[in-house]
């Protein structure tokens, strides 16, 4: 249907809030400094659709270098939807990474209509809900990551994204209410972690680990930063066995999934050194 009163634009920085409120009110507990990590990876690629002056759609349709794309974000304010108004923003979106490969964490409801748009199912994201606490490993090869020079931080993570983006990494192991530690071996990192506050407790997101020993230390020291009284939550690839046999040892459960689909062929990501995903709404 064509909505001549509807119109979509693109987000400010000021505006990222709408899209930040809304996903907390569909349950996906967003970080509380995400936006800012977000804009910077893409400042253009967030979108908002209007009914008149009232904003009532967002996507987000993140470019990477000009070589790869992201959908997140994809909501539609409850009293709007089945009216057609999210099938614009969402082709909106894929034009603005037309001719990319595009990923995408997709709720499993909607498997089959990202489908229809081209979308090919790769693995299956599970996000496990535990508690915070404990007493960090006496693992003296674990350093803050701001002790290190960025440069080991983006060469250690290019392994784990299909493109470079460097803005977007520098600001998530930055970012307020949070602590990024890092693991050395033999005097090059060997895998590193965020775990960040978020509207409820606390996510732990990336977590790399060239070993499953590696990913157990950072987690545990990660977990440590935390409140015993506090929920935390780890998004493991589940193709990762190794990822799935941590959060299960240490009483993690199952809380929600997502299916990451690609249009393209799903890229070599490391997936047997990814423990925990940096964001399902960014890849």
């Amino acid at each position: 249907m064509q909505n001549t009163n509807f119109t979509i634009k693109t987000m400010t920085k000021k505006d990222m809030h709408i899209m930040i409120d809304w996903a907390a009110e569909e349950g996906w507990n967003p970080g509380l400094h995400d936006a800012d990590c977000y804009f910077a990876a893409d400042p253009q690629g967030f979108l908002v659709g209007y009914l008149g002056d009232e904003p009532i759609a967002t996507i987000s349709a993140v470019k990477n270098q000009n070589a790869f794309g992201f959908i997140g974000f994809y909501i539609v304010k409850p009293e709007h939807r089945g009216k057609g108004y999210g099938i614009e923003i969402w082709n909106a979106g894929l034009k603005r990474l037309q001719g990319l490969n595009i990923g995408l964490d997709g709720v499993v409801a909607q498997q089959e209509n990202y489908k229809k748009s081209g979308f090919n199912l790769a693995y299956r994201n599970i996000r496990y809900e535990g508690v915070g606490g404990g007493t960090p490993p006496q693992n003296s090869n674990i350093v803050k990551l701001a002790t290190l020079p960025f440069e080991a931080i983006e060469a250690y993570e290019q392994a784990f994204f299909p493109v470079n983006r460097s803005a977007f990494t520098k600001a998530w192991v930055n970012q307020a209410d949070s602590q990024a530690l890092g693991i050395m071996h033999n005097g090059n990192l060997a895998g590193y972690g965020v775990i960040r506050k978020c509207r409820n407790g606390h996510k732990i997101g990336p977590l790399f680990a060239d070993t499953p020993d590696f990913a157990e230390s950072l987690f545990l020291a990660l977990k440590a930063q935390t409140s015993e009284f506090e929920p935390i939550f780890l998004d493991t690839p589940e193709i990762n066995q190794a990822a799935v046999a941590l959060a299960e040892k240490h009483n993690m459960q199952v809380s929600f999934e997502t299916a990451r689909m690609y249009t393209q062929a799903a890229p070599d990501l490391g997936l047997n050194r990814v423990y925990g995903v940096a964001s399902f709404e960014i890849g």
